[in-house]
């Protein structure tokens, strides 16, 4: 795998599935994740609007990088009243890189992406899995694929996560607001 993300400039985050990414952990409450973002830079709060009557009060945690401002979000975190911090997106072009063992999952483009993802697996005698997008990826529940188009290349955005109050699956707990970024379908 001959990748290069400018890792060195964005950092390196590492994933623990059903535990957390970098400095963040499932669980937290806002406060708790606006003080573990500090390492990256400054936090933007707002509160999501309710797609689901379901799913409790959420809360944005935009993290941005120090440095340099305004710059675009690096990281969303997504905390849910009831359960605390349930979602952590790592942005394709400005966010820290996360790898799942070995295989960098930020930023990817999908096509090359999915051919490693086929690669490690025939390898390790592992499982991929699809979304329902058609994205591939590791075998995990915890890493939720997505789109994001950086130029004319659709760049790999993961969603590192963990299910909500009232939801089955992580798929079922994604915000509303990540069908969406930068206002373009990731699908």
């Amino acid at each position: 795998m001959a990748f290069k993300t400018g890792v060195a400039e964005r950092g390196e985050w590492s994933y623990s599935p059903a535990l957390g990414v970098g400095p963040l952990r499932f669980g937290m409450t806002v406060d708790e994740v606006v003080a573990a973002a500090e390492v990256l830079g400054q936090t933007k709060v707002r509160e999501c609007a309710r797609q689901h009557a379901i799913f409790s009060p959420t809360w944005k945690v935009e993290v941005h990088r120090g440095g340099v401002a305004p710059s675009p979000p690096a990281v969303m975190a997504y905390v849910s009243q009831a359960v605390g911090l349930f979602c952590i997106a790592s942005d394709a072009m400005h966010g820290p890189q996360v790898t799942y063992d070995g295989l960098p999952l930020v930023g990817r483009d999908l096509s090359e992406l999915e051919n490693d993802a086929i690669a490690y697996a025939e390898a390790m005698d592992v499982h991929l899995r699809y979304t329902p997008e058609g994205y591939a990826g590791p075998d995990d529940p915890g890493v939720v694929l997505r789109g994001q188009l950086v130029g004319q290349v659709l760049r790999s955005r993961p969603l590192f996560m963990v299910t909500r109050d009232g939801a089955n699956t992580e798929w079922d707990s994604m915000p509303s607001e990540e069908y969406k970024v930068d206002g373009q379908s990731t699908a």
